[in-house]
Order: structure tokens, then C-alpha cells, then sequence
């Protein structure tokens, strides 16, 4: 007899069914499992044997085989625990197999038969409903399993508890949906002293969902204005926000099923690896990028990331997603972020200021930010320069227009766009192209004569010159405008790297 339990496996943001197959044949006790295991799923053997103990049974003296299949899949991670698990029951005829065929199950178990959390939940319950199949997870992540909508769900504390309901002796509770949070309060606009260009456009990068990079000394405020960014970006829609938190299903930070409306901002260190950014690792992981998709990713110090850590990153910035291709794997995770960087125009931050920059000025600061490839470079839309604050500047009131009245005009421009995506196809500016960009994006006269000048004198590439239509569109849509004229392309090539500050 053979017993037959469906589960998942996951390949970036997509579940692929798995069937348990359990067979109890005669022969000398052995207990295997095949079918392209990683050593999470061999060490399954010891924590299932060791749950049944738990419950007062034992393996019965057979050759157990568990086949996972199909074969060639790779098999990875501990929530394969409880489908083998109940497979096993199954062979046995501690429960009736019959009744596991409409249900697809998910959870790592405990040596005392408690059923604990495993990533990818959500993951396992929207591939539960394309199936027309209920899910059985842990208690635990049962609020986060209910976001699939239609979905049947027991979320079992542990075997006994879920035995017992299958039995009909016991009833769990039905799980609720996890709660929607609210976004945490962060910096104000209004903290913000001076610097009246770069908040013009950390506005523009947020109603488009451009990539800026602000470059000043030290202490000018960088950190301060890219933190705001948040506080002025509308909130995820209902699709958007499911769609962040299977991203952070599959990478186990969803905490109580709780799915937030507010944007991902992720700042990660100057010392992250390439697989810390892009994803990757011996078990594929989503990376920061993926872990910021529609939302910011804020590199601060740019120049001190490894030059291939952020070569990496080009690609995911013009696509969208991150490719992480391994021998027995090749999987796909989203990555639209909205990019934003800081850095200091040299090494000693200080180029420009005769009282405190090095000796070595401009060779300092052309060493120093070469460390930035040009086709990085070339991706941002934004290039803005952030002065130091005086005394002077610190000491005024603060500003009467905070983070609230600027996100008014960046909501009013976000929802030109989406009237527009009904024929565009781009949620925001940054996203347009082709036709899309030629009818929204192409300037009257005097703004095309302005732009092919500037393109000519600037050497502007293809991918900069689309870049500059796409950040006019923005401003003109933040002045209500439905034809982009001279001067909004004007303030877009303003904000265009011309090269090393002197």
C-alpha cells in the first residue's frame, strides 16, 4: 500500500505541487526518503520518528521508503515535515489517507510533535487555491495562510490536535486573516532644514518612482531626506501589498500573518555580498532587492559597496526582477524598487571647501567616485547635489511644508499614472516605455527643440535620454499638466549628472 500526501516545493515566488508517497514493504527497519532532498528534508526522518514517539507510537519494523516526487525536483526546506509525516499515518492507518487527497500540507515539526512555522505559507495556500484545495499549516502562520481568499485552512498546533480534527473528535478554531498594519510614524520633511532642491527632488522621485542619488559632505542631511522618502510615497494598493508579502513569505519575515499597506524601505550595509543584495545563497533566498520590491532600497555610502555588488544590481534595475541562476535551480524573484543612494563627493567629504577638502582635490574625489561604474550611473534619474548646513540654516524655524502637503502632490501625480496604466501598462512613470512613452512622455515643440540641444551637448546615451522623458512627464504631471512642455524638460536635465564637483 501506497499513501499519498500533497505538499509544495518553492522556486522563487512560485509553489510546485509535491506528492508524500509513503510505502511500508517487508524487509529489515529502514527509513529513507529520496527524491532530490537537501539535509533539511533528510533530517526529517529523525523529527518525524521522534514526534510519533511524542504521541506514544513507533515505526512499525518495515523498509519505509518516502518518495518525494517528481524526482527531479530539488527538495528544500522543513515543511516537508508534516505532509511525510502524515503519509507515514497515513500507511500506517493511524488516519484515513482518503481524507489528506483535498488537502495540501505545509509545517516543520518539533521533537514533541508541536507543528512550528515554516517560510512560504502564503506561497503554499494562493497554489492551494488555484488547486481547489484546502491547506493544513501551522497555528502559528494560519492568520497568514487566510490572505488567500477561498481558501479552507486548518492551522494545527500539533499532530495530536490535527489528527483529532481530522478524526472529528476535536474542532480548531478557524483561523482569521492577520491584521493590516499601519505604517510606523518615521522623519518629517519639516525636520528638514534648508536644502530646498534636494527635497524637490526626493518629490519628483517619489511621484515617479525614480532612482535619485544625492552626493554631499558629510552631516548635509542625505540620511535625513532619504529616510522621509516613506513618509511621502502612497500606500501599497490591496494587489501591491499581497504581493510584498509573499516576498517576505518565502524569506520567513511575515510575523503573524500581519500585511502592511506602508512601502518596504530597506537600507542594507555597505559590507552586504552579492547574494545578501541580489538573493542567491545555498538555499535560494530572495535578497534585499527582492525584499524592497515597490518600495526603496537606500544605499547609503554607494561608493563603498563592492563595485560587482553593484554591477549586479543593473540588470534588476532595467527589468525588474532578479534572475539567480545555480546548477540544479533556476529561480525568479521581483525586484522594482525605487533605488536611492547617497554619497560623499570624495573620500574625505569635504571636495569643494578650501578650509577642510584634502590636498589631493579633484584627483581625490575623480578616484573616489569612479568607484561607480557609468552604466550604474547612467540608471539613475536623478543626480542631486546636497549642500552642507550652516549654523545659520539649523537655527530658523521649521519648514511651514512638511512630509503631508508634499504627499498630497505626490498622490494627486501618482493618480494621473494610474489612469494612465489602463493603456500604458506602467503602475508609475519609471516604468514606461515604447508607445507608451512616446504618447505620454514626448515634449511639445519648444521642450523637444530644449531636449535634443541638451542631449547633443550633454552625450546623453539612449537609456539617459528615455530616462529624461520619463522624469518631464513627472514633473509635469506634479504641475497638472497633460503635455510636457519646455520647462518641465528644463528642470529634468537640470537634475542630470554633468560630472566631478570641483
Amino acid at each position: 500500500m501506497v499513501a499519498l500526501v500533497r505538499t509544495v516545493a518553492y522556486l522563487g515566488l512560485e509553489a510546485r505541487a509535491v506528492e508524500v508517497q509513503c510505502q511500508l514493504a517487508p524487509g529489515l527497519p529502514r527509513f529513507g526518503v529520496v527524491g532530490l532532498p537537501d539535509k533539511a528534508v533528510g533530517e526529517s526522518r529523525d523529527r518525524v520518528q521522534a514526534a510519533l514517539s511524542a504521541m506514544g507510537l513507533s515505526l512499525p519494523p518495515k523498509r519505509i521508503t518516502i518518495n518525494l516526487s517528481p524526482a527531479d525536483l530539488p527538495k528544500e526546506g522543513s515543511h516537508y515535515d508534516l505532509p511525510i509525516a502524515l503519509a507515514l499515518l497515513a500507511a500506517m492507518g493511524v488516519t484515513d489517507g482518503e481524507q489528506l487527497n483535498d488537502w495540501i500540507a505545509v509545517g516543520e515539526l518539533s521533537l514533541d510533535g508541536r507543528i512550528a512555522p515554516s517560510p512560504g505559507v502564503l506561497l503554499a495556500a494562493i497554489h492551494a487555491n488555484e488547486e481547489e484545495a484546502g491547506l493544513i499549516c501551522p497555528a502559528a502562520q494560519g492568520a497568514e495562510a487566510r490572505w488567500a481568499s477561498g481558501v479552507p485552512v486548518i492551522a494545527a498546533p500539533d499532530l495530536v490536535g490535527l489528527l483529532n480534527h481530522l478524526k472529528g473528535t476535536q474542532q480548531l478554531p478557524t483561523p482569521q486573516p492577520g491584521e493590516v498594519e499601519t505604517a510606523a510614524p518615521g522623519p518629517d520633511l519639516k525636520q528638514v532644514k534648508g536644502q530646498e532642491t534636494a527635497k524637490r527632488a526626493l518629490e519628483i522621485a517619489a511621484a515617479g518612482g525614480h532612482n535619485l542619488l544625492m552626493v554631499g559632505p558629510p552631516g548635509a542631511g542625505k540620511s535625513l531626506l532619504a529616510s522621509c522618502l516613506p513618509g511621502i510615497l502612497p500606500e501599497l494598493s490591496p494587489a501591491e501589498a499581497l504581493e510584498v508579502s509573499m516576498v517576505q513569505s518565502v524569506a520567513g519575515t511575515l510575523e503573524d500573518g500581519r500585511i502592511s499597506r506602508a512601502r518596504p524601505f530597506r537600507a542594507p550595509h555597505h559590507s552586504a555580498s552579492m547574494a545578501a543584495l541580489t538573493g542567491g545563497g545555498l538555499k535560494v533566498k530572495p535578497g534585499e532587492v527582492s525584499l524592497a520590491h515597490l518600495g526603496v532600497l537606500f544605499l547609503d555610502e554607494l561608493p563603498e559597496f563592492q563595485r560587482t555588488v553593484l554591477d549586479s544590481l543593473r540588470q534588476p534595475l532595467e527589468t525588474g526582477k532578479v534572475d539567480v541562476a545555480r546548477a540544479n535551480a533556476h529561480v525568479t524573484f521581483p525586484a522594482r524598487v525605487q533605488l536611492v543612494a547617497a554619497m560623499n563627493p570624495c573620500r574625505c567629504g569635504h571636495l569643494g571647501d578650501p578650509a577642510l577638502a584634502c590636498s589631493r582635490a579633484p584627483r581625490c574625489a575623480a578616484d573616489y567616485q569612479s568607484k561607480v561604474s557609468g552604466p550604474m550611473l547612467d540608471r539613475i534619474d536623478l543626480h542631486v547635489e546636497v549642500d552642507p548646513v550652516s549654523a545659520a540654516d539649523l537655527a530658523l524655524p521649521p519648514a511651514a511644508e512638511g512630509s503631508a502637503e508634499v504627499a498630497a502632490r505626490v498622490s494627486a501625480a501618482r493618480e494621473r499614472q494610474t489612469a494612465r496604466a489602463k493603456e500604458s501598462g506602467a503602475r508609475t512613470n519609471a516604468e514606461l516605455q515604447g508607445d507608451a512613452l512616446d504618447r505620454w512622455a514626448t515634449p511639445d515643440e519648444p521642450g523637444r527643440t530644449l531636449l535634443m540641444q541638451a542631449a547633443e551637448a550633454m552625450r546623453l546615451s539612449a537609456r539617459g535620454y528615455t530616462r529624461m522623458l520619463r522624469v518631464a512627464r513627472t514633473i509635469a504631471d506634479l504641475a497638472g499638466s497633460d503635455q510636457v512642455g519646455r520647462i518641465h524638460v528644463a528642470e529634468a536635465l537640470s537634475y542630470r549628472r554633468q560630472g566631478i564637483r570641483a
